[in-house]
């Protein structure tokens, strides 16, 4: 993120991460406002700062409706993504259905650099793949771009 110059996209399409984490646990249980925690204002420091040099980024997150608990989590907190300067969109699932995707999560750099995330059945994170493959790359790129044009504003967006 550091290096990046112009552009960071992110596409998330999982129902679930983590699902052991202590914030949504909290927040399962009622126990949270949705106020960044101690752990989540370094990455939204993070995005601030990128954005700030001018570097736009987009989340795109595709989602099965009527959502998860999970992804009601994450919409109840992407607040503090868009405040930090985060753009952030949201396609039901159903609305992706002719759209060519990876099999992994990714981050994509600048339209150069891959960054896969890979995550076991439960939904916790293994680990990343840096990936050069010019066509995998293209794959991802390409796939987001049909996605962000396809969702909706975070603003507009009314989970079902």
């Amino acid at each position: 993120m550091a290096a990046c110059k112009q552009s960071a996209v992110h596409l998330e399409m999982r129902d679930g991460y983590m699902r052991d984490d202590p914030r949504f646990i909290a927040w399962l249980e009622g126990r949270i406002d949705k106020s960044p925690s101690e752990a989540e204002r370094p990455w939204l420091a993070l995005i601030a700062a990128t954005t700030s040099r001018g570097v736009t980024v987009r989340r795109a997150r595709i989602v099965s409706e009527p959502i998860s608990d999970y992804v009601r989590f994450e919409y109840d907190l992407t607040p503090g993504n868009v405040a930090s300067g985060e753009l952030v969109r949201w396609l039901p699932r159903r609305q992706a259905t002719s759209v060519a995707l990876p099999g992994n999560d990714f981050w994509l750099f600048d339209g150069q650099v891959l960054l896969l995330n890979h995550f076991d059945g439960e939904g916790n994170f293994i680990d990343h793949e840096l990936v050069t493959d010019p066509e995998v790359i293209k794959l991802c790129a390409t796939a987001f771009e049909v996605t962000w044009d396809r969702s909706i504003p975070h603003e507009e967006y009314q989970p079902a």
